[in-house]
């Protein structure tokens, strides 16, 4: 079956299947993006880097709580305001 031909069978579709078909396309592509996340992100992936430096910035102190961050940020952003 072509691309051009289920589009076409799409158009025929009540409303309800058009809802249904694309909750299920959704869990697809979600489906899609969880493996390729954890393919990424498993020893030897492209983003396994990532995952060791963080590791590395967490057994040597070089990172903070959210909430401070945040609170670091917001304070940041309130500052440039007053200072334009």
């Amino acid at each position: 079956m072509t691309v051009e031909a289920i589009k076409d069978a799409i158009t025929h579709l009540s409303e309800e299947e058009r809802k249904q078909l694309a909750d299920w396309f959704d869990e697809l592509e979600e489906e899609a993006w969880d493996r390729q996340m954890e393919q990424d992100f498993a020893p030897g992936g492209r983003g396994a880097h990532l995952l060791e430096e963080a590791k590395a910035d967490i057994a040597a102190g070089r990172t903070k709580p959210m909430h401070e961050f945040l609170a670091e940020a917001k304070a940041k952003r309130e500052q440039s305001k007053t200072c334009k």
